[in-house]
């Protein structure tokens, strides 16, 4: 049997109360459900098409990403439904975009931060 390495807690039992502070249980909610909806490979790639691309229709994305219009479909009702991209209609088409600059920030910062070397 080996001996447990405890070098990353404290040893000593002690709470700083100035530091602490409560996190509101919805807004974690939230949060957490909006990385789960980021969690997802295609969806971080109709993004970022989006992202660089400004406004596409659904069969431009579709072509993109080489998959079909329809499951493109859901997977774009899922962010509109997180409010991460919006649509408008120009005659039969639908044009998607991201819904507004903290989600071209959220993309960018997360690119960043998986592109850091250390």
């Amino acid at each position: 049997m080996t001996a447990k390495n405890n070098s990353d807690i404290c040893e000593v039992h002690c709470t700083h109360p100035d530091k602490l502070h409560n996190f509101d249980d919805k807004i974690s909610l939230e949060l957490a459900d909006l990385f789960k909806i980021l969690g997802d490979r295609t969806r971080i790639k109709l993004l970022s098409l989006l992202a660089s691309e400004h406004e596409l229709c659904v069969c431009d994305i579709a072509e993109s990403l080489n998959m079909g219009q329809s499951a493109i479909s859901h997977q774009l009702r899922v962010l509109r439904a997180a409010r991460l991209v919006k649509f408008r209609k120009v005659g039969k088409e639908a044009i998607y975009s991201l819904d507004d600059d903290h989600v071209v920030k959220l993309m960018r910062q997360g690119l960043e931060h998986v592109s850091e070397t250390c």
